[in-house]
């Protein structure tokens, strides 16, 4: 028999482990270089640049001083040889595809929803943005049901686009607002277009009610369609117009009366003048403008004629219906683009008789366009349908690179940043749509310039032998009545009166 004499044995103390561990400390110290201009003589004043610019002539006429240069510059040019010997910027994948373009399907967002805080359904009618930081857009409320429009409430708002429970400034005007713009060179600066008729403008800085308001004499007698501002160096001036056939400058800073009047009077008897709804401005020539106007026509102004007559360089006969959308390319202001009826177009300066491409994508009536600020080539536009358009017309012409069904309710505005993917769509049940557009979108394609370039002076070459036709009747039509309603023989006897 045998016994096991083995004899087990347990730990019974606790584990301990070091969990602490000791290091070296590192030690910081700022320091930095000041560079100052030495080697001056005591004699020599450096803020005197008559002592300093006759000082160096003198050195530059010393031996020494050739010498030297003649010796750093052949070192100097053996470098610029060796460098210009090595193309050190050269493209090795010119003609591959780029790697990091985005192969996803075109796609825009909705991020945010701005709702009118009284719930009134208010049309927002008008949209802007600053400039600032952070990002903040305007939107100009005013009702639907003129008839109750002294009863409802007249407030619109700025909206920051990280919060949109609620606005970040109300806009106190004396009358709604149809029209707003922000002032590009001076964020807090914004203008507006009333319902009465008056131009109002805000220092955002100080007060949510207007610093300044044009007086009822000398302002519009209709509600205003569109204000904007004119980029002048050192200046602050504005131009509005109306459905009452005038254009009005102004001076902000004196707005007892406008600075000039132009009467978009055609016949030339002050009678029947043409009421502008769109207004389109040339950045380049400040005083040139387009007008859109109820009757379909655009015209061309010149604020710098001497006569009324002088001032209407030339007239576009767009399409039958209202012409709720003109503006001049950023990239080509020798074109502009126009939304009217069921088509947008794009036309030439130099050719007035017919535009040099139409483009439709369905039935319904468009209510506003816009062109891209980055892509020469893309534009957008608005129906009734509450759809988003985007064109690329280096893409194709006969349907829209994108729809988005925004809303259920018509677009009546839209808007769109100099920075960032993000745009703003305003419709007529009071709501405003921030979204985020497709980054391809946004991003030019190689030698776009030279292509749209190349396929405007095709459109042009293929429409100027047209209107080098029918241009001996161009001075017939300036005689005749703008609104193209009156019977023939009506603009027969104005003619010849």
């Amino acid at each position: 028999m045998s016994i096991n004499h083995n004899e087990p044995t347990e730990q019974t103390c606790p584990e301990i482990s070091e969990q602490q561990v000791n290091t070296d400390q590192t030690e910081l110290r700022s320091c930095g270089i000041n560079h100052v201009e030495g080697g001056w003589p005591k004699e020599i004043d450096l803020q005197n640049l008559e002592h300093t610019s006759r000082f160096r002539k003198r050195k530059e006429r010393e031996d020494s001083y050739i010498n030297s240069i003649t010796q750093l510059g052949s070192i100097t040019e053996h470098s610029f040889r060796q460098n210009n010997a090595v193309e050190i910027y050269e493209k090795y994948f010119e003609d591959e595809e780029d790697m990091n373009e985005s192969h996803e399907p075109p796609l825009t967002k909705t991020m945010t929803v701005f709702s009118d805080p009284t719930h009134l359904q208010r049309a927002a009618r008008g949209l802007s943005w600053s400039t600032s930081e952070p990002m903040k857009f305007a939107a100009a409320f005013a009702s639907n049901k003129f008839p109750l429009l002294s009863e409802m409430c007249k407030d619109s708002y700025v909206w920051d686009i990280e919060k949109s429970s609620s606005p970040l400034m109300v806009l106190k005007p004396s009358s709604s607002l149809l029209c707003l713009e922000y002032n590009p060179n001076d964020p807090a600066c914004l203008v507006g277009g009333c319902y009465n008729g008056r131009i109002v403008y805000w220092d955002t800085r100080e007060s949510c009610w207007p610093v300044g308001s044009s007086p009822e004499d000398h302002s519009h007698k209709d509600p205003v369609s569109k204000v904007s501002w004119l980029q002048l160096k050192g200046k602050k001036e504005a131009i509005s117009t109306s459905t009452d056939g005038q254009v009005l400058w102004w001076d902000i800073r004196k707005m007892s009366e406008p600075t000039e009047r132009l009467i978009l009077d055609l016949g030339g008897e002050r009678t029947c003048p043409v009421g502008a709804i769109s207004l389109g401005l040339n950045h380049i020539m400040n005083t040139k403008i387009m007008l859109g106007t109820q009757h379909g026509l655009v015209i061309s102004c010149d604020k710098n004629g001497k006569t009324p007559a002088e001032k209407i360089v030339s007239i576009y006969k767009t399409n039958k219906g209202p012409v709720y959308a003109v503006q001049k390319n950023p990239f080509f202001p020798g074109n502009f683009l126009t939304a009217g009826d069921k088509h947008a177009c794009l036309w030439s300066d130099i050719i007035t008789r017919s535009p040099i491409m139409a483009f439709r994508n369905g039935m319904q009536n468009l209510t506003g366009a816009c062109w891209s600020p980055f892509r020469p080539s893309v534009f957008f536009t608005l129906n009734m349908d509450g759809v988003l358009d985007i064109w690329d017309i280096l893409f194709k012409q006969t349907s829209s690179a994108l729809s988005v069904k925004v809303c259920n309710s018509v677009l009546c505005s839209i808007s769109v940043p100099d920075k960032g993917p993000l745009m703003t769509c305003g419709s007529t049940n009071g709501e405003v749509m921030l979204l985020k557009v497709w980054p391809g979108l946004l991003t030019p394609r190689n030698n776009e310039i030279s292509l749209v370039t190349a396929l405007i002076e095709n459109g042009e070459k293929q429409q100027g032998p047209l209107s080098q036709i029918e241009k001996p009747s161009e001075e017939e039509d300036e005689e005749e009545d703008p609104n193209e309603l009156i019977a023939q023989a009506e603009r027969d006897f104005y003619s010849m009166a």
